[in-house]
């Protein structure tokens, strides 16, 4: 039987410390403090709805986080 993997540990770092920053400067600071997946999306993108440990979103309007969330 295979081992059961051990979940990621996801930064003690708010996605709403996100919101209104510059996308580039949020998603550079994002990486430093941690998070191994960042994503930018423009409002109303199409996306899948699963979980994702370690995974933070950003909605980006005019060049900047709208907002912010885990997953």
């Amino acid at each position: 039987m295979a081992p059961i993997p051990t979940p990621q540990t996801e930064p003690q770092d708010s996605p709403d410390g996100y919101v209104g920053l510059e996308a580039e400067h949020a998603e550079r600071l994002a990486r430093q403090r941690g998070w191994p997946a960042v994503r930018s999306l423009p409002p109303g993108a199409i996306i899948t709805m699963e979980y994702r440990v370690g995974r933070l979103n950003f909605e980006v309007r005019d060049g900047r986080v709208a907002r912010a969330w885990k997953g």
